[in-house]
């Protein structure tokens, strides 16, 4: 079994880091072309130089056996981040297109309504990132963060994408360049010590993994909780991937919560299972809403993650003055049946679900 790493020449923050991990490493050697693609091996680490977009690239892990004859375990990315604050940043994030019907059009590749296995590596990885970061002087100029899962490609094997944004001169940043590429040589063991965030149902078997539920794109809370020594991470949607009708009358019935939101959360716990057999995935709720609508969207996600046995902890916010035990509404009307603890966070309160199964 093989890592594929996976860059593209036609991006200077993929390449970047591809071309700086080739000269931090001697034992590279060159390999096959694929697809008309070079390539290059070292130990059980492939990596090959796209020329185009990767995020239209499906299936690499089976072009790659094809022609090798290697099976590919995972796959990891190198790519440009785009953002319209056009701050420096660097990120690691899943990839998948859950929260879209099977027949949509995907403007960013990937599958509709599927989302790849997480790699096992993402929460070690970003932490090994924004230490890294810090001993090459990057921070505080540059921000270190997990997205949420998004766009392609497809792969049927657990993968991730490494990226420095936001704007053309920090894509062409030689020291955020440096500091990926000592991601991949300390993270995949290259350095001689052991690789970094590898995933083994023997020895993890039962730990917990963190599937992230709610919050915006770049996942604050999910974050904060990542940040930990010791925290597995799998899918996280965002909550612009929760696609919801208001149920209006029907708020009650958890079944009139129409849009694709049941999908993609089922989709992406899937992804994740298969991602670390054996784990705990427990979901981690940043449910920071409206009093108008906290009702429907958080007992809807409550009861659907109830059906399917999984734990959920996380962060229930709103400016509502109560100090009940329970989330209620504006009417005083329980909002779930499940008991909460509540603490605070200067002067908002803010609600811990207890484990709900």
């Amino acid at each position: 079994m093989v890592c594929l790493l996976v860059a593209t020449k036609a991006d200077p923050a993929s390449i970047g880091p591809a071309s700086a991990l080739l000269s931090l490493c001697s034992s590279w050697t060159r390999g096959p072309d694929i697809d008309n693609n070079p390539s290059y091996r070292t130990r059980d680490v492939r990596m090959i130089h796209l020329q185009d977009k990767i995020v239209y690239e499906d299936f690499l892990e089976q072009r790659w056996e094809t022609v090798t004859g290697e099976n590919v375990s995972e796959i990891i990315f190198m790519s440009r981040h785009t953002a319209a604050s056009n701050r420096p940043a660097l990120t690691v994030h899943p990839i998948g297109i859950p929260h879209l019907e099977h027949d949509a059009n995907s403007p960013a590749g990937g599958k509709p309504g599927r989302a790849s296995p997480p790699n096992s590596r993402i929460g070690a990885w970003f932490r090994l990132l924004k230490s890294t970061a810090a001993n090459n002087n990057l921070l505080p100029e540059f921000e270190v963060t997990l997205e949420a899962t998004h766009h392609g490609p497809w792969t049927e094997v657990p993968a991730m994408f490494v990226e420095i944004g936001s704007t053309e001169d920090y894509w062409r940043r030689e020291d955020a360049a440096a500091t990926v590429a000592s991601v991949f040589m300390k993270g995949l063991g290259l350095d001689g010590d052991q690789a970094v965030g590898c995933w083994s149902e023997e020895i993890h078997a039962g730990e917990k993994v963190l599937l992230g539920i709610g919050g915006g794109h770049y996942a604050p809370r999910h974050t904060d909780i990542a940040q930990k020594d010791g925290v597995w991470v799998g899918h996280l949607l965002s909550g612009y991937s929760l696609l919801m009708s208001d149920p209006g009358a029907n708020v009650k019935d958890y079944d009139k919560i129409e849009g694709t939101w049941k999908e993609a959360i089922l989709e992406a716990v899937s992804a994740t299972k298969r991602a670390f057999p054996g784990g705990e995935v427990v979901a981690h709720l940043d449910a920071i809403v409206t009093l108008k609508f906290i009702f429907w969207v958080v007992s809807g996600l409550l009861r659907l993650l109830e059906l399917h046995c999984m734990c959920a902890t996380g962060l229930f916010s709103s400016h509502h003055p109560s100090h009940h035990r329970t989330l209620t509404n504006s009417n005083d009307e329980v909002l779930c049946a499940h008991q909460v603890h509540e603490i605070r966070r200067g002067f908002l309160p803010i609600w811990l679900p207890v484990c709900i199964c």
